[in-house]
């Protein structure tokens, strides 16, 4: 007989959480902001071609999840994570105001990975953190509430670049400034309003924050959600793409943005509910789920270029995002050694990083040699794989406990 779940207690999402939700939401305003509009910016005022912007984005993307697995084992060793917060939070505000002030592609480029890196600096510690103080029974809720805060920022960054751009009319680098104060009010509330949790170095194990030794404590079901999350990385590539398929649909500059707010809405939506879904099925068969909508993502966005195609695209894009990057995250905490989490993550993210970028590189190389089309469909064919991998990944859930 199943247990009374109206019986059982209801178990409160730590403060902590909710405010790196918050935290969260204030900088992907700012990065989204400024996002929604670089494609544009870069292909469309600078003159960049798309295989340089590909590789742009993938190497800013890559170098985030890369410089993981130094923050990641660190944060580990010292046994806090705050600091590291404040680092890179404070190193993307940092690099705000340089992309309004930017006067070439480089200065651009270096604006965007400075950013990246601030994000790299900040992104184990901060699942770290999250996996330190959530709860073992509502971990899929606390990661899905945290990944939700973060798209709301999402949506509201791309649409008050919509908004920003009729109001100054199309002059994107006046926009791009307002981008400056909602990155620093995220630096505040990292300073003032989040506490460290108690954990146990993992120092007394290993010599250094970084040692080969700590690979031998993770186990095969940890390996084998790296492997995962690499396949289905190699799938994906930069929302950038996203931007410039929607600009060959003849919208207006200043609507274009509006890729964006469709996309995090959709993610928004459903990563909390999905999060915590988790929490009571079979992770493997959410995640399942979110592959496939990204093939039908893919295989909407590389037939057609019509807006409405497009713009569904785009939405099931988002939705496969909600269905994917908390669960991923929820699984690597799960097969982790509670004391190398951070180390968990900053593994599983350099190997997702060095995916990431050569899947934007071969985006843009496809596009620009065959064509939009090829790229997204050269997605869809791709995500085959992960979807297989699904089936045998290890069962991680509630029945699990």
């Amino acid at each position: 007989m199943l247990p009374d779940a109206t019986r059982a207690p209801r178990i409160a999402i730590p403060r902590t959480v909710r405010m790196l939700g918050f935290v969260s939401l204030f900088m992907d305003l700012s990065s989204e902001l400024i996002h929604a509009l670089l494609p544009i910016f870069l292909v469309t005022t600078m003159g960049m071609s798309v295989s340089a912007l590909g590789v742009l984005e993938g190497a800013a993307e890559a170098s985030a999840m890369i410089v993981k697995i130094f923050s990641g084992p660190i944060s580990d060793w010292l046994g806090k994570r705050k600091a590291l917060l404040l680092l890179g939070y404070g190193m993307a505000a940092l690099s705000k105001p340089l992309f309004p002030l930017a006067s070439t592609p480089l200065m651009v480029a270096i604006a965007r990975i400075i950013d990246r890196v601030g994000k790299g600096i900040r992104g184990a510690p901060r699942d770290a953190l999250i996996a330190d103080i959530a709860p073992p029974e509502i971990r899929g809720a606390c990661f899905g509430l945290r990944q939700s805060m973060d798209t709301v920022g999402a949506f509201a960054g791309p649409l008050a670049a919509i908004v920003l751009m009729f109001w100054f009319s199309d002059h994107i680098r006046t926009v791009l400034w307002f981008a400056v104060v909602p990155a620093f009010v995220a630096v505040g509330l990292i300073a003032f309003g989040i506490e460290e949790a108690a954990s146990e170095r993992a120092s007394h194990a290993f010599r250094s924050p970084m040692h080969w030794r700590a690979l031998q404590a993770f186990s095969g079901r940890y390996w084998f959600v790296v492997a995962l999350g690499a396949a289905f990385t190699l799938t994906r590539f930069s929302e950038a793409f996203l931007v410039l398929r929607a600009q060959q649909t003849g919208l207006n500059i200043a609507w274009i943005p509006g890729v964006m707010v469709i996309m995090s809405l959709t993610y928004s939506l459903s990563a909390y509910p999905v999060g915590a879904l988790s929490d009571r099925v079979d992770r493997r068969i959410l995640l399942a789920c979110g592959i496939v909508l990204l093939i039908a993502a893919d295989l909407l966005l590389g037939m057609s270029a019509s807006i409405v195609t497009v713009l569904i695209g785009v939405a099931l894009w988002g939705l496969h995002m909600g269905f994917t990057q908390g669960i991923l995250a929820a699984m690597v905490a799960e097969t982790a050694p509670p004391t190398l989490r951070g180390s968990a993550f900053g593994v599983f993210n350099l190997v997702s990083g060095v995916c990431l970028l050569l899947a934007s590189v071969i985006a843009g190389w496809l596009w620009d040699r065959h064509g939009a089309s090829a790229t997204f469909l050269g997605g869809a064919a791709l995500a085959v794989v992960p979807v297989v991998m699904c089936r045998f990944a290890p069962h991680l859930g509630k029945l699990d406990r």
